[in-house]
C-alpha cells in the first residue's frame, strides 16, 4: 500500500487545524481574490464540513483510499471535451503554488471553480479567454508532496498580490 495513502487523514486533520489557526488570514484573502458575484458565505465553514464528512466516512478505514471531491491536497486530472488531452491540477494553500507543476491555489480562478467538483462532473472552466469545457477524470491524494507551515500564514501573504493567488 502507497504510503502517502497512510497519510491522508492525517492530512486533513492537520489542514483543519491549519484553517483553524490561520482563519482571519484564508478569509481576507478569500475576500481579496473572488469577485464579489462568486464569493461563498461561509465559504472556510462549508470547506470544513465537507472534509470533517470526507473523515467521517472515512472513520473505520486507516486511510482514505477514495476522493470523490476535490479537496485543497488533491491532484484533480480533467478531460478535455472533445479532446483526448488531459491536465492535473493540484490543488494547495497560496503559500505552496509551484505553476510549473501545476500547483495551483484553491484561491485561484481555476482552483476555485475545481473545488468540491466530483470525479465525472463536467463543468465550464472560465478563464481569461473564454471558457473551456472539463471533466473530471481522476482525483487523488497528494497531501504528502505539500507541507502545512505550522509557524501560520502570518506574513507569509504580505507580498502575495490577488493576482498571484
Amino acid at each position: 500500500m502507497n504510503h502517502s495513502f497512510h497519510q491522508s487523514k492525517e492530512y486533513f486533520v492537520q489542514q483543519l487545524d491549519y484553517i483553524d489557526e490561520n482563519i482571519k488570514e484564508l478569509t481576507d484573502l478569500y475576500i481579496s481574490s473572488t469577485p464579489i458575484q462568486e464569493r461563498l458565505k461561509h465559504f472556510f465553514n462549508i470547506y470544513v464540513l465537507e472534509v470533517e464528512d470526507l473523515l467521517k466516512v472515512n472513520q473505520k478505514n486507516n486511510f482514505i483510499s477514495l476522493f470523490p471531491k476535490v479537496f485543497i491536497g488533491t491532484k484533480v486530472t480533467v478531460l478535455y471535451d472533445g479532446e483526448s488531452e488531459t491536465e492535473d491540477f493540484v490543488i494547495c494553500f497560496p503559500e505552496q503554488i509551484d505553476p510549473d507543476r501545476g500547483f495551483i491555489s484553491f484561491l485561484s480562478p481555476v482552483g476555485r471553480q475545481l473545488l468540491f467538483k466530483n470525479i465525472g462532473e463536467r463543468i465550464s472552466l472560465k478563464i481569461p479567454t473564454g471558457e473551456l469545457l472539463v471533466t473530471i477524470k481522476e482525483i487523488s491524494f497528494v497531501g504528502h508532496l505539500l507541507e502545512l507551515d505550522k509557524s501560520g500564514l502570518s506574513g507569509c501573504f504580505e507580498d502575495i498580490s490577488a493576482k498571484e493567488i
